[in-house]
């Protein structure tokens, strides 16, 4: 060693820092992949990806190289850092530490700090190209390797400890975390489709349902007349029928079978009769998940909301649900949906109509935790019938009661939000 030219010394010591600075990265990079896109490359065939998933797969082994490799090299340059100290300033204390300063400083910042800043910053760019040299290093250490593992396992024993495998699997509220996180990559569009889908197993029926005095229905016991100009106008292509009562309800039309008669004006109570399919009811409380599932296991596209005692809530059809995930169909509110747009941006609005269908709507955050319609959420937060012309604020929302009637709030003035202070 003595006879080594310095310039051999420098240049070896040059090569061990870079190698084990190698080492860092590798490790560093490695353990901040994105495991997703990790097994999305490897599924595409990247046989990069695919050595990177075998090395992660056994991590113990994986750090044993690495640390292997990284702690026998800075070993090896603080060895040959005091030989190259002692030959510029001899054998002295001074010179030793000095030497033990310089290596330091060395390891630092070429084979520690550097490197897995790096490695941190690009570990995709780094793991997967690293994984082609790792992969043969492992299998020529492996018996190395193994036997300073035994060495650790026995120690992990004495210490009761039990390594277990890392779970990687994300549950809905970490997958929603994500799909927030990842708005750069995702469309606003597909973004707010994924946030609806999970919100789907929280909302039930009730949240989404026509109430019961919208519910456009056919009584079989009004004139023939009356029923001819009802299937006639009538937007929908599946109406409930009954009898007398919206309660005694009889079962389904669909406007398909009746259309060439309300054209010929052919229709009659027998005719009806005979096209008229079973009703399908829905336990109130129902998750829009669910009765996502039964309107296509059952191959229905309404069903008739009713509570435990059997009385009628409402009615709820697939594209009810449909809209919570994709969003509104109509472009704007329109009056039959029982909110009519005044010309001062203020809109009047039944009663009867839902929260979530008046946040979705009017872009409104109405409360949501408690009563399901506006004429309830009003009457709780006054625990009384109010006058008409009484204004409150609700959520930031000015509110204003138009019109009350039999102990319930019948028209209820919304007016927008003021814009927020710049």
């Amino acid at each position: 060693m003595d006879e080594t030219p310095l310039s051999i010394l420098l240049t070896a010591l040059a090569l061990i820092l870079i190698v084990s600075g190698f080492f860092s990265i590798a490790e560093t990079s490695m353990m901040a992949l994105n495991r997703y896109r990790l097994k999305h490359l490897a599924m595409r065939g990247h046989r990069g990806a695919k050595l990177t998933l075998q090395l992660l797969e056994k991590t113990d082994k994986l750090l044993g190289i690495i640390l292997l490799g990284n702690n026998l090299l800075n070993a090896a340059a603080a060895a040959l850092v005091t030989v190259i100290a002692i030959r510029l300033f001899g054998d002295s204390e001074w010179s030793l530490t000095l030497g033990t300063l310089a290596v330091t400083f060395f390891i630092l910042v070429f084979s520690e700090i550097t490197p897995k800043v790096l490695g941190a910053a690009y570990p995709e760019r780094i793991a997967i190209p690293s994984s082609y040299v790792l992969t043969p290093l492992l299998k020529l250490f492996y018996p190395v390797v193994w036997f300073i593992n035994l060495f650790v396992n026995l120690l992990l024993w004495i210490l009761r400890l039990k390594p277990t495998t890392v779970d990687t699997r994300l549950n809905m509220e970490e997958l929603r975390t994500l799909v927030l996180e990842a708005s750069h990559y995702i469309p606003p569009k597909h973004q707010s489709i994924f946030l609806n889908l999970f919100e789907l197993e929280n909302i039930t029926v009730d949240d989404v349902m026509i109430p019961r005095n919208q519910i456009e229905a056919i009584d079989l016991d009004a004139a023939e007349e009356v029923i001819r100009e009802q299937l006639a106008t009538s937007h929908h292509t599946r109406l409930p029928v009954y009898r007398g009562r919206l309660d005694n309800i009889a079962g389904v039309i669909h406007l398909r079978h009746v259309l060439h008669q309300v054209r010929n004006n052919e229709i009659n109570i027998e005719m009806l009769q005979e096209i008229i399919r079973e009703p399908y009811f829905i336990p109130a409380g129902t998750s829009l998940l669910s009765q996502l599932q039964h309107f296509q296991e059952n191959r229905h596209h309404i069903g008739l909301v009713v509570d435990e005692y059997g009385e009628l809530l409402g009615l709820v059809s697939m594209e009810d649900i449909l809209e919570e995930i994709v969003g509104e169909f109509a472009a704007r509110p329109t009056t039959h949906s029982g909110i009519y747009p005044q010309d001062d941006g203020s809109w009047l609005v039944d009663g009867s109509c839902t929260l979530r269908d008046l946040n979705r709507k009017l872009k409104l955050e109405l409360p949501l935790d408690g009563p399901k319609t506006l004429n309830g959420l009003v009457l709780e937060y006054f625990e009384d019938i109010p006058d008409a012309d009484t204004s409150f604020k609700i959520a930031g929302h000015l509110l204003e009661i138009v019109k009350t009637q039999d102990r319930v709030v019948k028209v209820v003035r919304i007016f927008p939000a003021p814009p927020a202070p710049k």
